[in-house]
């Protein structure tokens, strides 16, 4: 990487685990109906995303809005906990893969929720 290319948010473990899991549901969705495009797929793929956005955006200022940034990602995470529930209600996928979202989710929301303690501290 050249010097200067590099931001700052980019250390944060929490941003990459983020990054992860937009792979994983761009993967995913790629399995999901096609009549499903505009629908799901497409909002589940906003939800994972905003996670990486809103750390990204809000690492930038004050403690107290990057927590306020933290709780949009949060909120986000909820979001693909609920698409990921909607997915498998529908069979797009199996039990198996949603406990893995579940899984990554939870762990994404545990070290968000670490961050937003020592941002208040």
């Amino acid at each position: 990487m050249e010097e200067g290319s590099h931001f700052k948010f980019e250390d944060l473990k929490v941003y990459h685990k983020a990054l992860d899991f937009v792979d994983l549901v761009y993967i995913t969705t790629q399995s999901f109906p096609k009549n499903e495009l505009y629908n799901l797929t497409s909002q589940f793929k906003r939800a994972a995303v905003s996670i990486a956005l809103n750390i990204a955006e809000g690492q930038r200022d004050s403690n107290a809005q990057f927590n306020r940034f933290l709780q949009i990602a949060m909120d986000s995470v909820n979001e693909c906990v609920v698409c990921s529930t909607i997915a498998k209600r529908q069979n797009f996928i199996t039990d198996e893969q949603n406990e893995n979202n579940r899984k990554k989710l939870a762990e994404l929301s545990k070290m968000i929720n670490g961050l937003q303690k020592y941002l208040k501290k």
